[in-house]
């Protein structure tokens, strides 16, 4: 086994442990070494201005200078011995710090704050290029001998009774990634007696796999939709309640000074620029919770906004303000819904005044724990059937098996927001989620291609978005 792995041999079992010792005891003998080697260089310094006494002494012995001599030779050795034994020391410390950045990945025990720590000391020491590449390298060689064992133990069942053989392919599963999994256990899969593969959906897998769609074909249906002016005249059509906006783009400085609506960038997102005007002076920034009380504070925000690079550019647009109760100024809620062609997944709720907190539902109206945005939950209000049917519907309409549907919960019902193709933060859904939407998004795959293949046109998404961007005729 080469030594990029030999951390994995059980003859030279080392842990964590182990190594930190060794650093400390090679830190206190390069420490020790050093001032001996500084003590003895200023001895012998001594020793050479000894030399205008020996001249100004001529009848001291000559077995006196000899023996200074020799005394100055023998500090010399021993520096030089003492020197090699630093150097010795310094490549011991940095061969078990080198072993450290290795083994610390590999450390079941270690958690994301104390690997975070480590990697920034890495950072600091220069080395963090050095130390991606040993990192990428250890794992690769890592997932490689578990996938050979997973699967070689897996293959061992081939010939075994279907329980038998179906049990350990679902066991072996459990640790394989999409790609790793052996085509022999996948045509398990499509036997008469079939084993779940869950393991090959991942709704991060998928959604990486759209974005790379993407970047070979230049565009995406969905994609289309990020365009704010298409994706309100799409839902116009649709007879969609769309927010008042302005019919064109300011400079921060152009802004009209009025009450009644809501400040945002033209290419903003997460909250980031997004400015509740109730009055002049009364004004809240939605990213950083908080509240503003006058024009000028606003104004100096949105600079800070574009400096910070929240906002890209200075371009802003305005849309009346939507509140979700009118006689308490309550800002509207949001409501997000995943959905897959024709199936919402998973809701998102969130309100943000006074602060930032999350909801997430099912379909059955369950509350449920992600993994994602676990630490500022809230009991929301929820959604109702006919909400959840409506955001399907128009899914329906769009040639896509994923996009994010965002309303805002007004005091008279559910108003549009925004298209997203791709939510923030996706990969933070713990496994479970994961693999739950991502045989959603595989669904709606196959629907939408059934769809296709059975002459379904789309015409009111080609009819409201920019044709000439996709296939130059707004053919799908």
């Amino acid at each position: 086994m080469n030594n990029s792995n030999d951390y994995n041999n059980a003859d030279a079992p080392q842990t964590e442990e182990a190594l930190t010792k060794a650093l400390i005891e090679k830190e206190a003998q390069i420490a020790k070494t050093e001032k001996e080697i500084k003590t003895n260089k200023k001895e012998i310094k001594n020793i050479e201005k000894s030399n205008t006494w020996k001249y100004s002494e001529p009848v001291r012995k000559m077995n006196d200078l000899f023996a200074a001599g020799k005394r100055s030779t023998d500090q010399s050795q021993y520096i030089k011995q003492l020197e090699a034994e630093l150097e010795t020391a310094e490549k011991e410390r940095d061969q078990a710090k080198e072993r450290m950045h290795e083994l610390m990945l590999d450390d079941r025990k270690l958690n994301s704050q104390a690997l975070v720590k480590k990697i920034n000391e890495t950072k600091l020491d220069g080395g963090i290029i050095d130390f991606i590449d040993k990192t990428v390298k250890n794992k690769k060689q890592h997932d490689t001998n578990y996938r050979n064992a997973l699967s070689y133990a897996a293959r061992l069942y081939m010939n075994e009774e279907n329980d038998y053989k179906n049990m350990v392919y679902s066991k072996a599963l459990e640790g394989l990634k999409i790609e790793e999994i052996p085509e022999f256990m996948m045509r398990a899969g499509l036997s008469e007696d079939p084993i779940p593969l869950r393991q090959a959906a991942s709704f991060r897998g998928s959604l990486n796999m759209r974005i790379r769609q993407m970047q070979l074909t230049g565009t995406l249906p969905e994609w289309l939709l990020d365009d704010k002016q298409a994706a309100y005249q799409f839902m116009d059509h649709l007879g969609v309640r769309i927010p008042k906006i302005s019919k064109q783009t300011y400079r921060l400085e152009e802004i009209p000074r009025e009450g009644g609506i809501v400040i945002k960038p033209v290419d903003g997102a997460g909250g980031r620029g997004v400015y509740l005007v109730y009055s002049n002076n009364d004004i809240i920034d939605i990213k950083r919770s908080k509240k503003m009380h006058s024009w000028e504070e606003l104004i100096s925000s949105m600079k800070e906004d574009v400096l910070m690079g929240w906002v890209h550019h200075n371009e802003w647009f305005t849309e009346e303000l939507i509140l979700e109760d009118i006689q308490k100024k309550t800002p509207a809620s949001d409501i997000k819904f995943y959905c897959f062609y024709g199936k919402v997944g998973i809701i998102l709720e969130i309100t943000r005044v006074p602060e930032l907190r999350y909801c997430w539902w099912t379909i059955t109206g369950e509350r449920v724990r992600t993994g994602k945005y676990d630490e500022d939950l809230f009991k929301g209000q929820g959604v109702t059937q006919s909400e959840i049917e409506f955001a399907s519907d128009i899914s329906l309409k769009i040639p896509a098996p994923f996009i994010r549907i965002d309303f805002l919960r007004s005091e008279n019902g559910l108003i549009f927001g925004e298209f997203t193709p791709k939510p923030g933060n996706y990969d933070d859904f713990d496994e479970k989620t994961d693999k739950w939407l991502g045989d959603y998004f595989i669904e709606a795959q196959g629907r939408l291609s059934n769809d296709l293949l059975n002459g379904k046109d789309f015409s009111a998404f080609k009819q409201f978005t920019p044709r000439n961007k996709y296939n130059g005729d707004g053919s799908i």
